[in-house]
């Protein structure tokens, strides 16, 4: 009889509890259905305001990503002491789950302080086309924590901001111009003169190709079976590329026209008969 005593009184305490803690958790749950609306209203609102202000879409896509997860924070702590929790003790659990977290997550807090290194240097911006870690593509969004790039076949390379922050980093887009250096190689019977002639004569005829600084051309080396001609030329950042593509095509047809050899590697296979 004793036991079921005992037993009653730990249940009759337990829903006293509950009853108490009830109106608290309908709050809190409240509170955080209507809180995470908030959240994603400033969200939209935030991102409507730099839609209609003229910013670095860098500090755009950083800015919106560091409010959006500050805002989740509060409002993490706001349910949190509506349960009951109190603000020292919270205090308290988030500190030493802030020294748990830190230590066990030192790479993502070197990428935020990567992105925020990114974000003040400005190495590149959103829409630069860059070669960083191995990968080439362009900027599609910078966060807090990794870089979006956008490859040369669509696909979505996601960078640490740490490593981008810390490696090499080439962007092509800083300047407004770009050189090509092209090199193609002729026969040794081939006529050298003729072949600039004509390299430079495909470089004047393509209206990407920039007058000045005007295009060169010379005997780069001689290699063991080809004459190498390396041709340099610029171009603005956006004709760059058709003009690459140009002055390669054209170089074979015209060089074909003009019977000047293109050496390939060939090989040669005896038959050896007993």
């Amino acid at each position: 009889m004793e036991e079921l005593t005992d037993l009653q009184a730990h249940v009759d305490n337990a829903i006293d509890w509950i009853w108490k803690l009830l109106p608290n958790l309908v709050i809190a749950i409240l509170l955080l259905i209507i809180g995470l609306w908030v959240v994603k209203f400033l969200n939209r609102m935030v991102r409507k305001f730099f839609e209609r202000k003229d910013y670095d879409l860098t500090l755009e896509t950083f800015l919106q990503s560091f409010i959006s997860i500050t805002l989740k924070i509060i409002l993490f702590v706001l349910v949190v002491t509506q349960l009951g929790v109190k603000t020292s003790s919270l205090v308290a659990m988030l500190g030493a789950a802030g020294l748990a977290i830190g230590l066990a997550l030192q790479g993502s807090l070197a990428n935020f302080a990567g992105g925020v290194l990114i974000l003040l240097f400005k190495p590149f911006k959103v829409g630069d086309f860059i070669s960083a870690q191995g990968v080439d593509g362009t900027v599609k969004e910078i966060s807090i924590f990794n870089t979006k790039l956008n490859t040369f076949g669509n696909q979505l390379a996601v960078i640490p901001n740490g490593a981008l922050s810390n490696g090499n980093v080439i962007n092509y887009n800083a300047e407004p111009l770009r050189r090509e250096n092209y090199t193609v190689g002729i026969g040794y019977s081939s006529n050298i003169k003729t072949a600039k002639e004509i390299l430079l004569k495909i470089c004047a005829d393509n209206e990407h190709i920039l007058e000045e600084p005007a295009p060169e051309v010379y005997v780069g080396s001689l290699g063991d079976s080809s004459v190498n001609l390396s041709l340099r030329f610029w171009a603005k950042n956006e004709n760059f590329w058709p003009a690459k593509f140009y002055v390669h095509e054209e170089s074979k047809l015209r060089f074909d026209e003009a019977g000047i050899e293109i050496p390939f590697p060939q090989r040669v296979v005896h038959n050896m008969k007993n």
